[in-house]
C-alpha cells in the first residue's frame, strides 16, 4: 500500500504543468523522465536499490492524504457533490494535489489537478495583487478618489477611496436580485459598470463593512486607469504571467478552454442538475476567474514572504481596516485575516459563483496552504474544510 501511495504522488508530481508564460501551451515532463521515475520508485519492474529521497513527500505524509481524501470523499457523498479537486503546499512545495469525482456528469469525464474551476470571490486576492503592484510602482493612490482613476464614475454624495472599496467599507452595494445570473455579454470593464454605478453608496465610505463585489468591479476599472492597460492584460503580465499561474484565466463564454468543468446547481427537489448560462463578463476582478488548486497555492505562496512583493506591501493587503468608530473588520485589501486554534496567522478568501464554490488560505507561520474547489453551487466548504485539512498536515 505505501509504494501504491508513492507511485501515485510520483505520478501527479511529474505531471505537473511548465510553462514560462500562462498563455503559452502547457508543456509536460518527457514520458521517458516520467517513466524513469516511476521504476526507480518500484511502480512496475523489477526495484532497483531503494532511493530514500524519491517518494519523501507521500512517505512522510501518507497517514495525512489518507486522511484528507476520505475527508472530501465523505463530504462529496453527504452533499451529492460532482466534482472537487485539493491541494496542499508547505512554502514552494506542493505536497498533495488529487481530483475526486466529475469535471462533467454527461461524458463522465473525471476531475484532475487540471480542471478549471470557476473560483468566484477568489478572484478578490487576484485583483488585489495587481493593485498592490500599481502601488509599489507608485502608479496607484490608495487613498485617492476612485474618481482620480476613473473618471467616468458618477460623483456620489461622498468620495470614496479605492482602499475603502477594497476593504468593502466603501458603501458601493452588492448584487440585488439575480444580478449575479447575468447573461449579457459585456465588452468591456467600464460598460459592466454600468450595472450599479448610478445608485447611491448605501453608507458614508468607512462608516460600515457591506461586502461588496460590484465595488470590486469598479476595482478592475481602477487598474486600467492607474496602468493605462486592459485589465485582463494587467493581470496576465503582472500576476498569472509571473507566477506562472498556467491554469488561470478569464472565464469567457466564447473560448473553448481546455479542462474547464461543467457547472452544477440543485433544483427546487434539491437535485444536482446543470447550472444555469451566465456571462460573467461584468465581474473578471469581483469573481469571474477560472483556476485550479495547484494556481492558487502558487499564488498564496508568492505572498508568504517578500519576492514577489515588499514586505510593506504584503501586510498592507493582510492589516485589517479600521472603521471611523475604530472597530477592526477582519479585512484588508482583497485578505481576510484571522487566527486559528493554535494562534497562528491565516489569510484566506472564499468565493461561491454559479456552479463554483472555493476557499484558499495561507498560514503565514508554518507555510502551510490549502486550496479546494467544487463545481456545484452552495456546497458547503468554507474555511473550517481548509482548516480541517490543514490540521491533517501539520507536523508538530
Amino acid at each position: 500500500m505505501e509504494n501504491m501511495t508513492s507511485c501515485k504522488l510520483l505520478f501527479t508530481v511529474f505531471s505537473f504543468k511548465r510553462s514560462n508564460h500562462p498563455r503559452q501551451k502547457e508543456q509536460r515532463w518527457p514520458g521517458a523522465v516520467l517513466i524513469a521515475a516511476l521504476l526507480v520508485a518500484g511502480c512496475g519492474g523489477p526495484a532497483p536499490e531503494a532511493d530514500p529521497t524519491v517518494g519523501h513527500a507521500a512517505e512522510e505524509y501518507s497517514a495525512a492524504i489518507e486522511s484528507a481524501r476520505a475527508l472530501i470523499d465523505s463530504l462529496m457523498a453527504a452533499q451529492d457533490i460532482p466534482g472537487m479537486s485539493a491541494a496542499v503546499g508547505m512554502g514552494s512545495e506542493v505536497i498533495w494535489s488529487e481530483g475526486f469525482g466529475y469535471s462533467d456528469l454527461t461524458h463522465e469525464v473525471k476531475v484532475t489537478p487540471e480542471t478549471k474551476f470557476r473560483i468566484g470571490s477568489v478572484s478578490k486576492p487576484f485583483t488585489a495583487a495587481a493593485l498592490a503592484h500599481l502601488v509599489e510602482d507608485g502608479e496607484l493612490d490608495l487613498d485617492a478618489p476612485v474618481r482620480t482613476y476613473v473618471p467616468s464614475f458618477p460623483a456620489k454624495r461622498w468620495p470614496v477611496t479605492t482602499r475603502q472599496i477594497a476593504g468593502h467599507i466603501g458603501g458601493i452595494r452588492h448584487y440585488r436580485g439575480r444580478e449575479n445570473f447575468s447573461m449579457a455579454p459585456y465588452p468591456d470593464v467600464l460598460s459592466g459598470l454600468e450595472i450599479f454605478q448610478d445608485d447611491s453608496l448605501i453608507s458614508e465610505p468607512g462608516t460600515a463593512y457591506s461586502y461588496s463585489s460590484h465595488g470590486w468591479n469598479l476595482l478592475s476599472a481602477v487598474v486600467e486607469g492607474a496602468s493605462g492597460e486592459p485589465f485582463l492584460e494587467y493581470m496576465d503580465d503582472m500576476v498569472f504571467g509571473p507566477l506562472e499561474m498556467t491554469g488561470t484565466m478569464a472565464d469567457e463564454v466564447r473560448p473553448v478552454i481546455p479542462h474547464r468543468t461543467r457547472f452544477y446547481v440543485r433544483d427546487e427537489d434539491g437535485g444536482v442538475v446543470n447550472a444555469p448560462y451566465v456571462d460573467n463578463s461584468y465581474k473578471w476582478a469581483g469573481g469571474g476567474f477560472l483556476s485550479t488548486p495547484e494556481d492558487m497555492l502558487l499564488f498564496a505562496n508568492a505572498h508568504l514572504a517578500p519576492g514577489y512583493l515588499e514586505a510593506e506591501t504584503l501586510e498592507m493587503l493582510f492589516a485589517s481596516q479600521t472603521l471611523a468608530d475604530g472597530s477592526q473588520t477582519g479585512y484588508g485589501i482583497g485578505w481576510r485575516s484571522t487566527t486559528n486554534d493554535h494562534g497562528e496567522a491565516i489569510v484566506s478568501h472564499t468565493g461561491g459563483s454559479v456552479g463554483g464554490i472555493t476557499v484558499m488560505t495561507l498560514n503565514r507561520d508554518t507555510g502551510v496552504s490549502v486550496a479546494v474547489v467544487a463545481n456545484l453551487s452552495g456546497a458547503r466548504l468554507g474555511n473550517g474544510l481548509a482548516a480541517r485539512i490543514e490540521e491533517l498536515f501539520r507536523q508538530d
